[in-house]
């Protein structure tokens, strides 16, 4: 049996609780980004070199599955408590972000991505929650019910792969690469 209903040929989508929209309206443009993002740090994680970096993308994945359930349910649909984003979530990104700073302290200039390959995917990851965090806030400015601390959650689950990221470049033996624009908009700022 194929994996492929034919559904979506006309270039719409379901929804979670039943109607349908164009595949290009801000809800799958949401969900589809958080999906990208959750596909990036699949890849951090699997080149990634030590455990608790795994451990971390694994549950953030997890939580980003659910968020994007959560964006996927129609307008007027009740939204199932399992799918809900909460403080508790928010809190828990909030711990990891300083035990890794506890660990690998981040640096005070700008950092180049590229410093390993682990660290590198996690900057991408990075990069596609920062926009997948775009979309929801669009999505929010739409009308649709967005709960805060889904919002909440994808800002600090960037900056906790931000840590993430260097925190796999001091495991894996490098060190960052400093941009030298950091120095410039260090002066700019005094």
């Amino acid at each position: 049996m194929p994996h492929y209903t034919r559904s979506g040929d006309d270039g719409s989508t379901t929804l979670w609780g039943g109607g349908r929209i164009p595949k290009d309206h801000p809800q799958p443009e949401a969900y589809g980004a958080i999906d990208e993002a959750s596909s990036a740090l699949g890849l951090g994680r699997a080149l990634s070199t030590d455990p608790r970096t795994r451990e971390i993308a694994i549950d953030i994945q997890r939580r980003l599955y659910l968020i994007m359930a959560e964006l996927a349910v129609a307008p007027g649909k009740p939204i199932p408590d399992d799918f809900t984003t909460g403080g508790d979530d928010v809190d828990q990104l909030e711990s990891w972000a300083a035990e890794l700073e506890r660990l690998a302290p981040p640096p005070n200039e700008f950092v180049l991505p590229g410093g390993s390959p682990g660290s590198a995917a996690l900057d991408l990851a990075r990069t596609t929650i920062r926009r997948a965090e775009r979309e929801t806030v669009r999505l929010r400015g739409h009308g649709h019910p967005v709960n805060d601390d889904t919002i909440r959650y994808l800002n600090r689950a960037s900056s906790v792969l931000f840590d993430l990221a260097r925190y796999e470049e001091q495991q894996a033996g490098v060190d960052a690469i400093r941009s030298r624009a950091g120095n410039a908009v260090d002066a700019a700022q005094q």
